[in-house]
């Protein structure tokens, strides 16, 4: 068994932007201090990790969680997900797409957006790509719309390249958004929000399905439990994080829905002609 027959440590891995990576490593630190065990948090690079024994604990997207769940041979199962601090988050375990653009900007709403340069962060991104997607079709449009589609590998990088004139807008993680409005206050002066579409189930925390059942329910317990010890809810609320709640797939069955019609309009990158894929990753 993981952390107390062998000293081996429980292994969390975050497949999330980097700027989360403070919160993530304080969750992983109370949960192994909840179950008397080491903990350790790593930068996760493959789902096939969960089965192979590898990673034990994931902080991932609910749309890739929702696409492997729907294989018999899914290795992971959820445990829980975050309650955001925010009044548009409403106790929820939610989050939002929002679309930004430079404070300056002509842009004032997604339908100026005709012809511009857009960023977007992977294919397998629900907020940066299904989403707007989705959006997009039931506006009767597709990704030909804007008139430059340039692909980023991050939140982050998205909008970097927005606030460096590189693109003309992105769609960021509503959580990512909030958190990085937090760390630096000055960001908020030079970007503007134009749209958020949403809400939708948020990345949730999954486990391993190989792990002991009586451990799962013990880092599932930790997990709910958080925000009840006051030096773990604060490194929590940095992470503007107010709780962990309980969530089923029931929770990410609308952005399977969402993907199943993007899949059927067939909507490709416009440039290089990739259908966004209907497989596992």
């Amino acid at each position: 068994m993981v952390g107390m027959e062998n000293n081996q440590p429980l292994r969390f891995a975050t497949f999330l932007s980097s700027n989360l990576w403070d919160t993530y490593s304080s969750i992983a630190r109370y949960v192994g201090k909840a179950l008397g065990c080491k903990s350790l948090l790593t930068v996760g690079h493959s789902f096939d990790a969960f089965a192979e024994d590898e990673i034990d604990v994931g902080f991932v997207c609910g749309l890739i969680y929702a696409r492997m769940a729907r294989y018999a041979d899914c290795p992971i199962e959820l445990l829980a997900a975050p309650v955001l601090h925010g009044r548009r988050y409403a106790g929820k375990p939610i989050y939002f797409s929002d679309v930004v653009v430079r404070k300056e900007s002509s842009f004032f709403s997604f339908d100026d957006l005709r012809d511009c340069t857009w960023a977007y962060n992977e294919f397998i991104s629900h907020s940066g790509w299904n989403l707007v997607c989705y959006s997009l079709l039931q506006q009767g449009r597709t990704p030909g719309y804007f008139g430059r589609i340039v692909k980023s590998g991050s939140h982050l990088k998205s909008l970097r390249m927005v606030l460096d004139g590189q693109v003309d807008a992105t769609a960021i993680d509503s959580h990512v958004l909030d958190v990085m409005l937090r760390q630096d206050p000055a960001l908020g002066a030079r970007l503007r929000v134009i749209e958020t579409l949403g809400p939708s189930g948020i990345p949730p925390v999954v486990v391993a399905k190989r792990l002991d059942d009586c451990l799962k329910q013990r880092i599932r317990t930790a997990l709910l439990h958080m925000h009840h010890n006051a030096a773990s809810a604060n490194e929590l609320r940095r992470g503007l994080i107010e709780r962990f709640a309980p969530v089923t797939d029931e929770h990410y069955a609308g952005m399977l829905g969402m993907l199943a019609q993007v899949e059927l309009a067939q909507f490709s990158h416009p440039l290089s002609g990739l259908v966004l894929a209907s497989g596992r990753r």
